[in-house]
C-alpha cells in the first residue's frame, strides 16, 4: 500500500472506499472550458504611409487625414475590434493613394508652371533687351 492510501484509510475509511489519488471523487461530468487565443494577425494600419504622405505630399490634408485614420486603426487593432481596425485601414489606404497620386500629379503641374514661367520671364527680358537696348 502507498503511503498516502495508507493515510487516507486509516482515517475511517475501509480500503476498498479508498479512491485512486489523481481520478475523479464525483460521477459528475468533467466540464472543460475552451479559450481561444488570437494570434496577433498582420493587419497593416499604413502609419508609415501615412506619416510620409503628412509630411512630404500633404496637399489638400489628404496626407493628415490618412495619418488620423491609421492612427485610429492601430488604436481599434489594439482593443481587439478587427473589423473597426480593418474599416478604418481601408479609409487611410484609400487617403494615402489619393494622397500620393494627387501630390505626384501636382508637383509635376508646378514643375512645368515653373519651369515654363521661367522661361516667359527670360524672353521677355531678353526682348525687352532687344526692343530698348537698339535705340
Amino acid at each position: 500500500m502507498i503511503k498516502e492510501e495508507h493515510e487516507v484509510a486509516g482515517l475511517g475509511a475501509p480500503q476498498s472506499q479508498v479512491a485512486v489519488l489523481g481520478a475523479p471523487q464525483s460521477p459528475a461530468p468533467v466540464t472543460t472550458t475552451v479559450i481561444n487565443i488570437r494570434s496577433d494577425t498582420a493587419l497593416p494600419d499604413h502609419i508609415v504611409w501615412s506619416l510620409f504622405n503628412t509630411i512630404f505630399m500633404n496637399w489638400c490634408c489628404l496626407g493628415f487625414v490618412a495619418f488620423a485614420y491609421s492612427v485610429k486603426s492601430r488604436d481599434r487593432k489594439m482593443v481587439g475590434d478587427i473589423t473597426g481596425a480593418q474599416s478604418y485601414a481601408s479609409t487611410a489606404k484609400c487617403l494615402n493613394i489619393c494622397a500620393l497620386v494627387l501630390g505626384i500629379l501636382l508637383t509635376i503641374v508646378l514643375i512645368i508652371l515653373v519651369s515654363t514661367g521661367s522661361l516667359m520671364i527670360v524672353q521677355a527680358i531678353l526682348g525687352l533687351i532687344q526692343n530698348y537696348g537698339g535705340h
